[in-house]
């Protein structure tokens, strides 16, 4: 089955009408005068709510990330996100896409803490670990561009280990000495639960995927127009390096906007949507690409850095009509919606979608219509385009059958005290008298 995950990215829905003029950058260095902490509490839990809605509307997965010192995503650990939804919902998978392994230290504490997450929701957990953003990793959290990858990479070993190994292990790595290593909890899904790694198109994160049989999950605000350039080039090196070509193999995000008819999804989300473009991605350039965070072989190949300059140069210019027109956003009634998702998933040969049905400063009462009717008059009618993912489980958790539902911990939680009965003495034993017993 195509899997549909219903991703917010938890966007500052606050930012003023000006903040392209007047802040340099969304990322990094924005005024955090503009955060109100208050008002936050309110925009979390509505954020929380929603992707617990999607959890009943019957979307396959619900899905968070990671970013830093930013006004695009307010959650820099969607573990604590995640940890609230593995309480709060009870069949769709948790998709943390995901973790940015390169910045913790030691890495150790994303093995717990994802494996916490699998046992706690009953083996939903689908892991994502993002090199990072060059925002975040080298100018948030200071790491070395020309360093990432190599501490990704140990970083990625120590975790695998960690959760495969069964006895305490040394690891003496180059960023990492650890003495003991001995992972409690272990994940309920074994040897793991399913990889996705998020990436913009570089071709390690091709090989990476590939070398490990992990997801290769396309996440991009230039729509699946601009999408099929980088997916042709990931289909084309599966196929280089004789891997089966599942469409369980990639995953892409794109942001949906569904209304009664097309005419009423631009009254109800142009506005919302454009926000989003000219103020959540306003990125300064010299932010987005720190000198020796590219790799040799993807500088040269040229693809990605063309479609992200071209993408900066469009951000703030964009129309709804060139949102539209260019696949940016798939946009209109049910039917329209319906017929380019699905021409996107087989163009693309996509067998994960991240559904961003939230963008920018949309209100809840939009959120929910828009993706209620995305679960009822379109997802059904696409969730079965590739006969071939029938059983095929490498990309997704199945989830334990008889695992705690959160209805069964609310029930208990709510259930008035009782008076616990006291251990009453066993009746002492009358000693035996010689020649009997």
């Amino acid at each position: 089955m195509v899997k549909f995950c219903w991703f917010n990215l938890m966007p500052w829905p606050d930012l003023p009408d000006d903040f392209r003029e007047s802040n340099r950058s969304v990322w990094v260095d924005i005024d955090s005068r503009l955060f109100d902490p208050e008002r936050a509490n309110e925009v979390y839990h509505t954020y929380m709510d929603q992707l617990e809605f999607a959890d009943a509307l019957g979307f396959d997965g619900i899905g968070v990330n990671e970013h830093h010192q930013n006004g695009y995503g307010i959650m820099p650990s969607p573990n604590i996100i995640a940890a609230g939804l593995a309480r709060r919902t009870s069949r769709a998978a948790l998709c943390v896409i995901g973790n940015s392994i390169a910045l913790y230290n030691p890495p150790i504490r994303v093995a717990e803490e994802f494996a916490m997450l699998d046992v706690i929701s009953g083996g939903r957990l689908v892991a994502g670990f993002p090199v990072g953003t060059s925002m975040d990793t080298n100018y948030c959290y200071g790491q070395i561009p020309a360093l990432t990858r190599d501490k990704y990479a140990e970083a990625h070993e120590l975790i695998m280990r960690a959760w495969a190994e069964d006895e305490p292990f040394a690891f003496d790595g180059k960023y990492n000495q650890l003495r003991y290593v001995n992972c409690w909890p272990k994940p309920i899904q074994r040897p793991h639960p399913p990889i996705y790694i998020p990436g913009g198109g570089s071709i390690e994160t091709w090989d990476f995927c590939l070398d490990h049989d992990y997801n290769y999950s396309y996440l991009s605000f230039n729509g699946y127009k601009a999408g099929k350039v980088l997916m042709d080039g990931y289909w084309n090196r599966v196929a280089e390096r004789d891997k089966d070509d599942s469409p369980g193999r990639a995953a892409f995000a794109q942001i949906f906007c569904v209304a009664d008819n097309d005419a009423e999804a631009e009254k109800l989300y142009a506005e919302h949507i454009l926000y989003f473009y000219n103020r959540c991605l306003h990125v300064y350039p010299g932010f987005a690409d720190a000198p020796g965070y590219r790799t040799i072989k993807t500088i040269k190949a040229g693809v990605l850095s063309q479609v992200r300059r071209e993408a900066q140069r469009k951000f703030s210019i964009l129309t709804w009509k060139d949102l539209v027109e260019g696949g940016y956003v798939i946009a209109g009634g049910p039917d329209t919606v319906r017929e380019q998702t699905e021409h996107m998933i087989k163009t693309l040969r996509l067998g994960t979608v991240f559904s961003l049905l939230h963008m920018g400063d949309m209100p809840d009462e939009k959120t929910r219509y828009s993706s209620q009717l995305f679960a009822e008059k379109v997802m059904p009618q696409l969730q079965h385009l590739w006969p071939e993912l029938e059983g095929d489980d490498r990309w997704w958790p199945t989830g334990m059958d008889d695992r705690v539902r959160p209805e069964d911990g609310l029930d208990h939680a709510r259930r008035p005290a009782v008076k616990p009965a006291l251990d009453e003495p066993a009746p002492a034993t009358p000693p035996a008298i010689d020649g009997e017993g």
